[in-house]
């Protein structure tokens, strides 16, 4: 038998981490909105909040409440996180696409493991189904998958232009 409480503090703790993802897929996506990158990165976004809308709908029929306390310093989070020494004071760092877009895989990478553990929650509990548990994790793969061309296609980019 599962420790009920244990998994609420679980699946908080990665709709904590899913709020903060969804805000910087959002402002990551603005920042390239006018390319073919801010396309597929407004795409992400969308997918990611969707999937964060997901948890809050298995948190529910799980009846694990909300702590909402949590989730707004995963907000403020995101909100910090942009406050960091990248050796720019009045522009942006030629390196900020690149490791944003690797703060992204991080976030995708610990989404899947939770939508894992989804997994075998689902197991013992006809409330979530392995069925939609394996569609969230196809589409966690495919995620990461279209974040990796992107970083790495980004990488190439700044870095052969700090050579010149």
């Amino acid at each position: 038998m599962m420790d009920h409480r244990l998994l609420g503090v679980y699946l908080n703790n990665h709709l904590t981490g899913a709020t903060g993802g969804v805000e910087m897929f959002r402002r990551v996506a603005q920042q390239h909105a006018g390319s073919d990158r801010g396309v597929e990165l407004t795409r992400l976004a969308d997918e990611v909040a969707a999937d964060r809308d997901t948890l809050l709908d298995i948190m529910r029929r799980l009846e694990v409440s909300q702590n909402k306390a949590l989730t707004s310093l995963g907000w403020l989070g995101e909100k910090a996180g942009r406050l960091k020494p990248n050796g720019y004071v009045l522009r942006r760092s030629p390196l900020s696409d690149v490791v944003e877009l690797e703060a992204l895989r991080v976030a995708v990478a610990a989404k899947h493991a939770g939508w894992q553990i989804l997994r075998a929650v689902a197991v013992h509990d006809s409330r979530v189904t392995r069925q939609e548990v394996e569609r969230l994790l196809e589409r966690a793969e495919d995620q990461s998958e279209r974040l990796y061309k992107l970083h790495l296609r980004v990488a190439e980019e700044q870095l052969s232009e700090a050579d010149r």
